[in-house]
């Protein structure tokens, strides 16, 4: 082992059996980046969070909370690149918080990990199936339930996924680049035509009154959940080639094009409609039961009404691109958690195409035990499963993002394999101090991100702390055994 590397990739599992590897070089900075890019699902994020962030938060001024958001993930990467240089496992964030804050502590946080993963892509699945539902319906006038859809898009995920990592990549861009493209010309034009009826007017979007108007907590809630999943980068670290230099490119270019992407989307949708007059807008849009008209509207004006045809199929396609993604985010946490002793060892088997199969099936399995109840039930997908899940899968992100910026600082100032302040402490406690003010802002504004009663926020977020303490609590007694 490199005298400068911890190195936690690939060792002996439970019974001293030899581990299994991921497949070795098979990601570029493109692709990992195409990974994050789909986890965000940018045509998802803008069409289904801006709107809410102008109407509920603070008006005009939205496209600033992105901006701010984005300037604490960056921070927070510092401290994660650094580390990312001295482990590299398919465990990410809770070998990244193992290594500082102890064994226990890391494999809690491996259960967050997956719990946050899971939830997310089970909401994503009940906003996939309303949407495909609907286009059924609109061009056919066939109805089929939602979960008809999500059930057969889960066989069609699991098959990509245990396809090998490549082929999954190449779909993702597929999709990504056309969602991203559409949103970025429509950017683009309004920039240059030089903005809506009221003009670029950047004070009015980034000026200190505009950004703290109305309710600034509620639009930085929507902007970092939008931005949940830049932290794939790490996970796909032993399958990259020169993890120590295809990671942190991948992670710094993910979040700075996250962030320039969302903020400056957003503002051109608000430019368009004028700062004076975009509130009353995306109001009227959530009040018609259909959000993405506020997005796909100006849109349709700019580029004409065959906009209003492509958008919808675009939003599935985002959708699904992100359900694969957290697909193979979570099997490879199964898989590594497998590698460790602390899952059954069935789990680290791996197909001629070096893919985590068996992984891929409990994962997929996962899905279908968080998605069917709602079916059941005959819930609503979009008001419960997916505001539901989504909540409190970002909140359970944002405790992983503070307990890794912690890890970050205790393991270098023990081991001293780095000893730049910047990289190592100060960017770090800095990512912490916002990402904690996040969490609070999250907490204060939950019961709105889901859209749900008190008593039902109060049990979601009860979730995450459960969680944390029944995945070290259960680490505890295997390492015991």
């Amino acid at each position: 082992m490199d005298s400068q590397t911890v190195d936690a990739s690939p060792q002996a599992g439970a019974g001293n059996q030899p581990a299994a590897a991921l497949k070795r070089n098979a990601l570029g900075v493109l692709g990992i980046l195409f990974f994050v890019l789909s986890a965000q699902a940018p045509l998802t994020g803008i069409a289904g969070a801006v709107p809410i962030a102008v109407a509920v938060g603070n008006g005009a001024g939205a496209p600033a909370a992105y901006a701010l958001a984005g300037a604490v993930i960056l921070l927070f990467s510092v401290g994660f690149v650094a580390m990312g240089r001295h482990v590299v496992n398919a465990g990410a964030f809770y070998t990244y918080i193992g290594k500082g804050l102890g064994r226990t502590t890391g494999s809690g946080s491996a259960a967050v990990a997956l719990f946050a993963y899971c939830t997310v892509q089970a909401a994503m699945y009940g906003l996939y199936g309303y949407t495909v539902s609907g286009l059924v319906e609109h061009y056919s006038g066939t109805h089929i339930a939602w979960w008809v859809w999500t059930l057969v898009t889960m066989v069609v995920v699991q098959v990509l996924g245990a396809a090998g990592i490549e082929l999954g990549a190449k779909v993702l861009a597929v999709f990504v680049l056309a969602e991203f493209s559409i949103l970025l010309a429509f950017a683009l034009v309004t920039f240059v035509k030089g903005g809506g009826p009221e003009g670029l007017d950047f004070g009015g979007t980034f000026s200190p009154s505009a950004v703290l108007q109305g309710a600034p907590g509620v639009a930085l809630m929507f902007a970092v959940a939008s931005m949940f999943g830049f932290e794939a980068t790490a996970i796909y670290g032993e399958e990259a080639r020169e993890p120590r230099k295809t990671v942190p490119r991948a992670t710094y270019l993910s979040v700075a094009v996250v962030t320039g992407f969302f903020a400056f989307v957003s503002w051109m949708l608000v430019s368009s409609y004028g700062p004076s007059k975009v509130t009353a807008a995306a109001g009227k849009a959530l009040a018609g039961g259909d959000s993405t008209v506020f997005v796909f509207a100006p849109i349709a004006d700019q580029f004409g009404g065959w906009v209003n045809d492509v958008l919808p199929i675009l939003l599935a396609t985002s959708l699904f691109a992100g359900i694969l993604a957290f697909h193979n985010s979570a099997n490879r946490y199964l898989f590594s958690l497998s590698r460790e002793g602390l899952l059954p060892g069935r789990l680290r088997t791996l197909n001629h195409r070096h893919s985590p199969w068996v992984a891929g099936l409990v994962q997929t399995a996962i899905a279908v035990l968080l998605v069917m109840p709602f079916a059941l039930a005959d819930k609503d997908p979009v008001l419960t499963l997916f505001s539901w899940f989504s909540g409190v899968g970002v909140l359970a992100c944002m405790l992983l993002y503070f307990l890794t910026s912690v890890s970050v600082i205790v393991f270098f100032r023990r081991e001293r394999l780095d000893t730049r302040l910047w990289n190592t402490v100060i960017a770090p406690a800095l990512g912490a101090l916002g990402i904690a003010a996040m969490i609070w802002v999250i907490l204060a504004n939950f019961t709105t991100l889901i859209g749900g009663a008190t008593s039902t926020a109060v049990w979601l977020v009860l979730a995450v702390p459960a969680v944390l303490g029944l995945g070290a609590g259960t680490a505890r007694l295997v390492h015991r055994r």
